[in-house]
């Protein structure tokens, strides 16, 4: 494979070459015809100014010898018969009869005659040109006769001028077609190079030539279709981003799960080992145990519930079921439950009636989620507090560090510091969800080893 200015290079080279040869031959034709007709010009005008001096035929030996040493022509005086009366180069009377020369025949029938042709005389090629002229009454020819060889020699100056010229033009439309070759050489060479950074996705978005109308519009295309790949990268990056962050949920939704069913399962199943290998076990005994399998069971069966809900919230597969409620009635019924879970704790309440369209089911779920965590997370008294533009669940507790408030809410994301594991990673972010839900928002204020306040703002 040859390089492009090699390739142009070559191509010049083969049509200058054919050029010259075509113009050699034209020009060695069309000077050669040039020369030999400003020949004929030129004798015809000496013949022309030779007929004007010759007044009679006594002197006219005398003036051909004159005007031939003068010019170096060959000059020959002929009567209408053919008989040579004069001759400047060779003694007339060893001379044939003229009449049937070419030129003269022409000469006598035309204007003037000329011809070309080898002389056996003078042993040499001549341009002949005669005229007739008149002395008196009678006519008679001048010929004159240019040797060839000095128009060949005037032919091979200008030819050899013609050369350098053609010499010249040559190295120069090399010079040129060796730059331009260059020229597009790099050109090629950077489109190139911009389609090897994007083939390595080294990102170059633009790439602008303006070498040729041709190259522009490449390079425009090439330009365009980066920005599409650049697009098109940019947004399989955010699907791989999604890709990953989603796998990276799955694991955490694992590691919660597993986290939070295996000390149930470790309960159900240390319990019924028992039960099975301990046939004679007391009673009593024996219904602890069945007791204490039901409430693992159910506590499982509650996480599983939580899940679900908070996937169809997310999903948006729950429609709410939205009706005028009193939600005092609603926490004081959530306290009692609670109490009766926790009957150490103490939990006080304060607020006034206030009804909301809320639904009913959901809002208490979001509310016990919101108590229950006070009571995890604190040994001390928790505090609800009612007023007509926010519900408040205060504990003095172990708190939550800044850094992690913001992320609480999210699913499964479970702090890992302090002991706040929010259970499943559920709890919050299934309040958000209800709240959302209901155009409510929740507001956490935490001082580590002080305690926490969330809030449902209406």
């Amino acid at each position: 494979m040859l390089k492009l200015h090699t390739i142009f290079l070559g191509r010049f080279a083969i049509i200058f070459t054919g050029l010259l040869l075509a113009l050699g031959v034209f020009f060695y034709f069309a000077i050669k015809n040039i020369l030999q007709e400003e020949s004929k010009i030129d004798l015809l005008h000496n013949i022309i100014s030779l007929s004007t001096q010759i007044k009679s035929l006594e002197e006219v030996d005398d003036k051909v010898k004159q005007l031939h040493n003068l010019l170096g022509f060959r000059i020959t005086i002929i009567d209408k018969t053919g008989v040579v009366l004069a001759e400047s180069d060779k003694d007339k009377k060893a001379l044939e009869n003229h009449i049937d020369r070419d030129e003269i025949i022409a000469a006598k029938y035309n204007d003037y005659g000329s011809s070309i042709r080898y002389s056996a005389t003078l042993k040499k090629d001549f341009l002949y040109v005669a005229k007739k002229f008149s002395v008196g009454k009678e006519y008679y020819y001048i010929r004159m006769a240019r040797d060839l060889e000095h128009i060949n020699k005037e032919f091979l100056s200008i030819g050899y001028q013609v050369g350098v010229i053609f010499l010249i033009f040559g190295i120069f439309g090399l010079f040129a077609s060796f730059r331009l070759g260059k020229d597009i050489e790099l050109e090629t060479k950077e489109i190139i190079d911009f389609l090897k950074n994007l083939v390595k996705q080294k990102r170059e978005e633009k790439i602008n030539s303006n070498h040729s109308i041709e190259f522009n519009k490449i390079t425009n295309l090439l330009s365009n279709v980066s920005e599409t790949l650049s697009k098109r990268n940019k947004q399989k990056a955010k699907y791989t981003a999604k890709l990953k962050l989603s796998n990276r949920q799955k694991d955490e939704i694992i590691s919660a799960i597993s986290h939070e069913f295996k000390n149930p399962i470790a309960v159900i199943s240390g319990y019924t080992q028992t039960l099975i290998t301990d046939k004679d076990i007391n009673q009593k005994i024996r219904d602890k145990f069945l007791e204490k399998i039901a409430t693992n069971a159910e506590k499982m069966s509650s996480m599983i519930d939580r899940l679900r809900l908070s996937i169809r919230l997310d999903d948006g597969q729950t429609t709410l079921n939205l009706k005028n409620t009193n939600l005092k009635t609603i926490i004081l019924r959530q306290i009692d439950d609670l109490k009766s879970a926790y009957p150490s704790r103490d939990i006080v309440f304060s607020g006034d009636e206030l009804d909301k369209e809320v639904d009913e089911t959901l809002i208490s779920i979001a509310i016990i989620n919101l108590i229950e965590n006070a009571l995890k997370y604190s040994q001390d008294r928790v505090t609800v507090n009612l007023t007509d533009k926010e519900l408040s669940v205060v504990d003095s507790g172990i708190g939550i560090n800044q850094k992690e408030i913001e992320n609480i809410t999210k699913k499964f994301y479970r702090v890992s510091t302090n002991g706040w594991n929010n259970s499943l990673g559920v709890g919050l972010s299934l309040v958000v969800n209800i709240l959302n839900g209901h155009n409510f928002k929740l507001e956490i204020t935490s001082v580590e080893n002080e305690g926490s306040t969330f809030k449902i703002v209406f």
